[in-house]
């Protein structure tokens, strides 16, 4: 399983190097998710649920959408970047609304309600640690990386706005 685990990493990471057109960049995105899966871990103790195979699904799911959350920061930072603004001025998009819509899942009761419970308590944890972590340290991250890409090729090339050009 750490050997299939790694392996994906590995896919994910070369994915995201071939749409940034870069190899550092993707790291500010992967090194974003251990935050996100330690807050899972952390609310289903909490809970007192245990690591069961509920719990494995929704670290599945959960690395997915913090990597969603990360991508959507960087690529925002990118374009704000590629229009000239500031490094530490290009960044922040992330919701809420998933975290909410999985309230119900994680408070459920009833039949079935361990393995409804496991499942919504490892996502609405770790997407809620993820993303009240993610939105500072992923910026963090950004800023790190782009600097280090700037200093290796340079400064991206500066999309005239139309604003600008007026």
């Amino acid at each position: 399983a750490i050997f299939v685990f790694l392996l994906s990493l590995i896919f994910v990471y070369f994915l995201l190097a071939a749409q940034y057109e870069s190899y550092l960049i993707p790291l500010a995105v992967i090194l974003s998710l251990p935050i996100g899966v330690a807050g899972a871990i952390g609310f289903v103790n909490l809970a007192g649920l245990e690591n069961n195979i509920y719990f494995q699904v929704a670290l599945i799911m959960l690395i997915g959408l913090l990597a969603k959350n990360a991508i959507l920061i960087v690529e925002f930072a990118m374009q704000r970047r590629r229009h000239g603004m500031d490094i530490t001025q290009a960044i922040l998009m992330t919701s809420f609304a998933f975290i909410f819509g999985l309230l119900p899942l994680a408070l459920s009761t009833g039949v079935g309600a361990v393995g409804n419970r496991s499942i919504g308590m490892g996502a609405v944890g770790g997407m809620l640690i993820g993303t009240i972590f993610g939105v500072f340290v992923i910026p963090i991250l950004y800023v790190i990386f782009e600097t280090l890409q700037e200093r290796i090729s340079g400064k991206p090339h500066v999309i005239e706005s139309e604003e600008s050009v007026n």
